[in-house]
């Protein structure tokens, strides 16, 4: 039991047939640590935690078709290079027509996601990102950051073919 006694205080002889004793003051605390505890517990299981916040993952339905193959004029590929240089291309690569393979800066690749999603069917527009060993985590999060921004439904992030890293490296 939990207890604060308080010293009694000794009273000077007074003059009188009767001298009344002080008793010390005696609180007991039990009941008050009891009640603190359960204003902790209650505090604690009724206090919701910051929720996760993550990014919307777009999964291709379960059907019979695969839904992820889309035609080439509605691909374009993303190849994240160093220092922020991004190189791109629509449709499939063809390493016989290195002229086909543009590069952007990170700042101006919007203009080209914007333009290629304005000319082609949302059902049918596909990004491919494919990031090289030179690409930092940095610009494939602000890559993905890009997609979310402009709505793109469908995209997919993939390791660069041997094909695509030579033409990379002749550049």
């Amino acid at each position: 039991m939990a207890e604060i006694t308080a010293p009694s205080e000794h009273s000077r002889a007074r003059s009188g047939p009767y001298k009344m004793k002080k008793k010390p003051s005696r609180v007991d605390l039990t009941a008050m640590v009891d009640v603190c505890f359960l204003l902790i517990m209650f505090f604690i299981f009724t206090t919701q935690l910051e929720e996760l916040k993550a990014m919307d993952l777009y999964v291709p339905k379960d059907t019979l078709k695969d839904s992820t193959k889309s035609p080439e004029s509605g691909t374009l590929t993303l190849l994240l290079g160093k220092e922020g240089s991004i190189h791109f291309y629509e449709g499939i690569f063809d390493a016989a027509r290195p002229d086909l393979l543009k590069t952007a800066q990170a700042s101006g690749i919007r203009e080209y996601i914007i333009r290629k999603k304005r000319n082609t069917d949302p059902e049918k527009l596909m990004i491919i990102i494919k990031p090289t060993n030179e690409a930092t985590y940095k610009q494939t999060v602000d890559i993905l950051d890009e997609m979310t921004i402009n709505d793109i439904k469908r995209y997919a992030l993939t390791d660069i073919s041997e094909m695509e890293a030579t033409a990379l490296a002749k550049r």
